[in-house]
């Protein structure tokens, strides 16, 4: 006699008589009370078996001798296993049915409790029980077990079955797997193709054990499950001892199918019992055969439609940067999971999804924790979730409201800001960040915090140091091009101020030439402009503007030239300096005037011009005045002073005094006297030596000294005259 222990889950009274009361008990294995519990839960770097002991255990307070796992795989660890709106007994069986666990009951007569028993082969086959195949009769079946009505259905099943899937951390590896558990049996047809049963590696397809959880082994499950259905047998028995996961074999003659000969495996049964019927068993089975097991169904996968809420989480309390690891991903906690996670560690690494993704392009920009997220499943699949979406909350508001709905915004938590404001006829866009103080771009209608205009166009500004830097060159241009339309160098009105600047420098430095003035280097500003300047042909910087250029400076402005200073002016140049203005020339300083001549005028203070090392010659064609309104006039001489005007002279040096005259010589004097000789000398003011002309540097390869050059004289000033080191030239 079978004993059948188990938990009254349900208590009928259907009717009461004189004679008795009449009741209906359900009685269950204790597993499954579990659908009575629904749960939503998150299950992290488990297998399935400890996953399914895991809520045996602790969720319904079972013990080791209340369950059994005899297994001959080991299964990996999952990295994330969720719970959504499923009992623990659908959650269970759909878990074990994925990977081809099933179960049976035994009872454990010792402690008087029914067990739960998982196995994933044939292994769990419970054999040895045969049967006669004898119809129930008087004359034949008093006192002895049998089978009788025995049925078996044939069906032509899936050939083969073939999946795929996608693993993102191996986006390029090849997912597929196909598996003919049979071998190449001739009633089977067509494939059977799955896609998305969540593997991570393809396997083997021709291992009749694939690595557990690989495509190759969802394939094999799922064809042994497909097989199931090619052969199923139905039978009575009078056996009180027959249970699920046993193998029967029946005897008899020819009213025995093979099927039953060989073993069936049953795989469910329904036992009855009246007061005018003998106990009797209907059972169902499939052939005990070494290509298949038999593989329960697994439950229906919940379809997660639309998303769930959760917030991206951290290792570290109030985290002000992302907490991603090295493929971008994030941590999250879902709102609904009760479960209390070490900090940082609520799920699995979770993709986001973005606007904008690839190898060499993308968009990222990072969450911090706390951040509400709206989470997305994979084909509705709850253990593939992903980040759809970011959202404000009341913790975390929106920077885009009904206060300035006419703004586009984005800005990163250490307020480095992007804003296009998009209000008709106020548009700006303005890009900044904080660090140094603040460093912005405005572009447009330029607001300050209050929203109050305060300029237009653009504006580039810093706190902190600022640089420009082209390699190739930079045009900085006050000139229009109205719309944009038109190239990005162009600079024709630059080019033409400058080509005009050299036609002036042309006529000018002819002008002094002809004048025995020192020319301008003239090839040294065409070749500026012409091989440098236009179309930012060389590394340069060109300035242009319309209507003025002003350049100022609190404390210092200098200009440096390595090669050539060129100045040009149309009309006037001033220079206005308060203190002092010095002048260096290595060689030679040529001053050319055309029309008014020249003027040099000092209010207090000495006015000192010294040749100090060579002649000093001054020429005109007119009148030449040496004028002292309050003082004396001395002219000394150490040598020899000559006079002389229209032939006649007067010679002064050390021993004599010679006045010759071809005409009169007149003397005027109210008094006229003779005394003894005399003289007076003068001590002459000390002059500096020759300064030596330093060594020519990199940039002054092209100068040349004053021997190599042909400086023109001042004028006839004496047979011996040559050219003076620095002159003027009045014209």
């Amino acid at each position: 006699v079978r004993v059948i222990q188990g938990m009254v889950s349900g208590l009928e009274r259907l009717g009461t008589s004189k004679d008795e009361t009449r009741y209906a008990v359900t009685l269950e294995p204790r597993l499954a009370l579990l659908d009575r519990s629904h749960q939503n839960a998150i299950y992290q770097d488990m297998s399935v078996p400890q996953v399914v002991e895991k809520i045996l255990r602790e969720r319904h307070g079972m013990r080791g001798q209340d369950f059994l796992f005899s297994l001959t795989r080991e299964y990996p660890r999952r990295e994330q296993v969720m719970q959504y709106g499923e009992n623990d007994l659908h959650f269970i069986t759909r878990l074990l049915g994925e990977v081809g666990i099933w179960f049976r009951f035994t009872t454990d007569t010792r402690l008087n409790i029914d067990v739960v028993e998982f196995y994933d082969s044939q292994q769990g086959y419970e054999k040895g029980l045969t049967l006669p195949s004898v119809p129930p009769s008087g004359q034949h079946s008093q006192g002895v077990d049998s089978v009788w009505e025995m049925e078996s259905h044939h069906n032509v099943v899936q050939k083969a079955v073939s999946t795929r899937d996608y693993n993102y951390r191996q986006a390029t590896e090849d997912m597929n797997a196909r598996v003919d558990a049979t071998g190449g049996d001739a009633t089977t047809y067509g494939d059977a193709y799955h896609w998305a049963d969540n593997y991570l590696t393809a396997g083997t397809s021709h291992d009749r054990n694939p690595a557990p959880e690989s495509g190759a082994f969802y394939a094999r499950i799922r064809h042994e499950r497909y097989l199931n259905g090619q052969t199923k047998t139905r039978a009575f028995t009078s056996c009180p001892v027959l249970s699920p996961g046993q193998v029967l074999k029946v005897t008899g003659g020819y009213e025995v199918a093979d099927v039953f000969a060989q073993g069936v495996v049953v795989t469910a049964m329904h036992s009855h019992a009246r007061r005018d019927e003998d106990f009797g068993v209907r059972f169902d089975g499939i052939p005990d055969s070494t290509d298949f097991c038999f593989r329960p169904a697994p439950g229906s996968r919940p379809v997660m439609a639309g998303t769930l809420p959760a917030r991206v989480t951290s290792t570290t309390e109030n985290d002000i940067y992302g907490h991603i690891d090295k493929d971008g991903r994030y941590r999250i906690n879902m709102l609904f999971d009760r479960d209390n996670w070490e900090t940082g560690f609520e799920s699995l690494w979770v993709r986001q999804s973005r606007p904008y993704a690839g190898d060499t392009y993308g968009l990222h920009l990072p969450l911090l924790a706390g951040t509400e997220v709206a989470i997305g499943f994979e084909d509705g699949n709850p253990d593939r979730p992903y980040i759809a979406g970011v959202l404000h909350d009341s913790a975390h508001g929106d920077h885009v409201t009904i206060r300035n709905y006419k703004r586009n915004v984005l800005l990163t938590p250490a307020n480095n800001k992007i804003r296009l404001d998009d209000e008709r006829g106020k548009e700006h866009i303005k890009v900044s960040t904080e660090y140094g103080g603040k460093s912005q771009l405005n572009l447009g209608h330029l607001v300050d915090s209050e929203k109050q205009q305060r300029g237009e166009g653009f504006e580039l500004r810093t706190d902190s140091w600022g640089a420009i830097r082209a390699q190739k060159g930079i045009f900085i241009s006050a000139d229009g091009q109205a719309k944009a339309q038109g190239q990005v160098l162009e600079m024709q009105p630059a080019v033409s101020n400058l080509g005009e600047a050299r036609e002036q420098m042309t006529s000018i430095s002819g002008d002094a030439q002809k004048a025995t003035a020192n020319p301008a280097d003239l090839q040294a500003q065409i070749t500026l402009l012409e091989q440098q300047l236009t179309d930012l042909k060389k590394s340069v910087l060109l300035m242009s503007a319309p209507d003025g250029v002003a350049l100022t400076s609190g404390q210092h402005l200098q200009v440096s030239a390595g090669q050539n200073l060129i100045a040009t002016a149309g009309k006037n140049a001033d220079v206005s300096v308060v203190k002092n203005l010095f002048i260096g020339v290595g060689n030679a300083l040529s001053v050319f005037v055309r029309k008014l001549g020249i003027r040099l005028i000092a209010n207090q203070g000495p006015v000192q011009v010294q040749a100090q090392n060579d002649l000093m010659a001054l020429l005109a064609r007119k009148e030449i005045s040496i004028v002292s309104t309050e003082d004396e006039i001395q002219i000394l001489a150490k040598k020899k002073i000559t006079l002389n005007g229209g032939g006649s002279y007067i010679t002064l040096d050390a021993n004599a005094i010679e006045a010759a005259t071809l005409g009169d010589y007149r003397t005027r004097a109210g008094f006229y006297d003779r005394q003894q000789k005399a003289n007076k000398p003068e001590d002459f003011p000390s002059v500096a030596p020759v300064v030596a002309e330093p060594a020519s540097s990199g940039n002054n390869q092209q100068e040349k000294t004053d021997k190599d050059e042909d400086v023109p004289g001042a004028g006839p000033a004496g047979p011996e005259a040559t050219a003076p080191a620095s002159y003027f030239l009045f014209s």
